[in-house]
């Protein structure tokens, strides 16, 4: 009998998490020795009744690469530490099912677990180890907030798809001299944000490690229009962003075994802001919200995702558990979970980065 390897995305789906799959199951294909398995809905597959579990073959793998979403399924909500319960009251509780989930991994023959997955999901990586489960862990955010690695897959189609947003906004904001309010996705960090507004030329990108003051936006918006008519300016700011105030514009989520707070709605809080402090041009807010991590990944995505896929099964062939794929320019390498989950990744306010930005006459909200 084969020894097996289950693959489970967990987390909000991102472009190239099928490159990923495809990659491990190509890797494991070389080999005579292992059967990759896969988890439909992250590790909800394996503690479903019945389970769902889906062989993954190089046929069931064929042509996935270019695909977004991944073929897996993917949740946010719950897991086997936090498994959603309803008490006899109506009221929903917590279970922690993870005995069980890896009496159940014994049960299907595995030997190791390939956990794709951003920060929440290496923890419970980092938790499973110290279990003694066989785990390997493939970094997976379109924010680009895991500090242990360069990079993310996902995070160079995000950027992608919000510059050419901006773009578009570009000709429809030119045409009426309104100011156009884009906001992106990245949580806590402004990485789409600050990536998209460089490439898109805007005027004006407000990120969540530096608190904006509306007055000072203004100010520098007004200076775009002629005769206080003719002009037109673009502002991208990240979901995460905070005024000078400390406000961040968050909401708690009411779906059950998803517990965290919701980001979101921070560009019309800035458009009322920006009211108040006195700009008499038109406004109007995109957001972008999912568009950003759907869809086909980039060619860029596709080969660092590629790289992880086969990084890990590697890892799984040498023993090396406890850790996760990671890239240091110009290398594919493993940290330990411990290091890979220990600091958030923010833009540093000295970085080259912002001092680009700076350089181009884009203002950072201070």
């Amino acid at each position: 009998m084969k020894k097996r390897v289950l693959v489970a995305t967990g987390g909000g789906d991102c472009p190239g998490l099928n490159a990923v799959i495809r990659a491990i199951v190509k890797r494991a294909a070389q080999t005579d020795e292992w059967e990759v398995i896969g988890s439909i809905r992250s590790f909800d597959g394996v503690l479903n009744e019945p389970s769902e579990i889906k062989v993954l073959t190089e046929d069931a793998v064929s042509g996935i690469h270019f695909r977004g979403g991944t073929i897996l399924g993917t949740t946010t909500k719950g897991g086997p530490f936090a498994w959603p319960i309803k008490n006899a009251d109506g009221t929903w509780g917590k279970a922690d099912r993870s005995e069980e989930f890896m009496r159940k991994l014994q049960y299907l023959n595995v030997e190791a677990v390939i956990n794709i997955g951003g920060d929440g999901s290496q923890k419970i990586s980092q938790t499973f180890f110290e279990r003694g489960l066989n785990v390997i862990g493939v970094p997976k955010t379109i924010d680009n907030d895991l500090s242990a690695t360069d990079v993310t897959f996902g995070f160079q189609t995000a950027v992608q798809i919000a510059t050419e947003s901006v773009d578009k906004l570009v000709t429809t904001a030119a045409s009426h001299s309104r100011v156009m309010i884009m906001e992106v996705m990245g949580r806590e960090a402004g990485w789409i944000a600050l990536h998209s507004a460089i490439a898109g030329g805007a005027d004006v990108c407000i990120i969540p490690e530096i608190p904006y003051d509306p007055e000072l936006i203004t100010k520098h918006i007004k200076r775009r229009y002629k005769n206080g008519k003719d002009g037109f300016a673009i502002v991208v700011v990240a979901e995460g962003a905070k005024n000078k105030y400390g406000k961040q514009v968050v909401r708690e989520s009411t779906e059950v075994g998803n517990a965290n707070l919701r980001l979101g709605g921070v560009a019309y809080q800035l458009e009322m802001e920006m009211k108040e402090a006195g700009l008499e041009s038109d406004i109007r807010v995109t957001v972008l919200g999912h568009l950003q991590r759907g869809g086909v990944p980039i060619a860029y995505d596709r080969v660092l995702a590629s790289q992880f896929g086969v990084k890990a099964f590697e890892l799984v062939l040498e023993g090396k558990f406890g850790q996760m794929v990671a890239y240091r320019h110009p290398d594919i390498i493993s940290v330990p979970f411990t290091e890979a989950i220990s600091r958030y990744n923010f833009i540093e306010p000295d970085s080259y980065l912002i001092k680009t930005a700076r350089g181009l006459g884009i203002h950072l909200g201070d």
